[in-house]
């Protein structure tokens, strides 16, 4: 179990090279955030888990293989993590987040990439104009998540 990654899993690797490629711009694994989300668009107020199908009970070919040692430890792991999943879920989308899951099955199905692609570049764009109205309104423009702020360099002491 130890040798199992995290982070920066093949799948989640592969799924952030076409998402840069596609311009997007993330964070990753912020901890800060309820089940620290893989990856992180806050300008398209997404969360975007890559959930690995065995650990996380898939229902492809993948995630459907049973263990043949310690069966009954497996299936209550099994059913404990899309428990935590789904509760993780519920309160990002209740502190405004989108929340996108994409499967390790699913990572090379350049289509389903393109629907994501897609429906992050459509946020944005909403983003965008909610912001446009609220300046010609006069009023300031409502942000679901504000992300903390964050000192970057050295600080300056004389």
């Amino acid at each position: 179990m130890r040798s199992v990654r995290r982070q920066d899993t093949a799948p989640e690797l592969a799924l952030r090279r076409y998402l840069h490629a596609k311009g997007f711009r993330y964070r990753l694994h912020a901890r800060d955030e309820p089940g620290t989300p893989d990856l992180l668009l806050p300008r398209r107020a997404t969360a975007v888990f890559v959930h690995g199908c065995f650990w996380h009970g898939h229902d492809c070919r993948h995630g459907a293989v049973a263990s043949k040692t310690n069966a009954a430890y497996w299936a209550t792991k099994i059913a404990a993590n899309r428990e935590r999943d789904a509760r993780k879920r519920r309160e990002l989308e209740t502190r405004g987040w989108h929340v996108e899951i994409v499967w390790e099955c699913q990572v090379k199905d350049r289509a389903l990439l393109e629907r994501l692609a897609r429906r992050l570049a459509l946020r944005g764009a909403c983003a965008a104009r909610r912001a446009a109205v609220s300046a010609a309104c006069g009023s300031p423009p409502a942000r679901a998540h504000a992300p903390p702020a964050r000192r970057r360099g050295r600080s300056r002491t004389a």
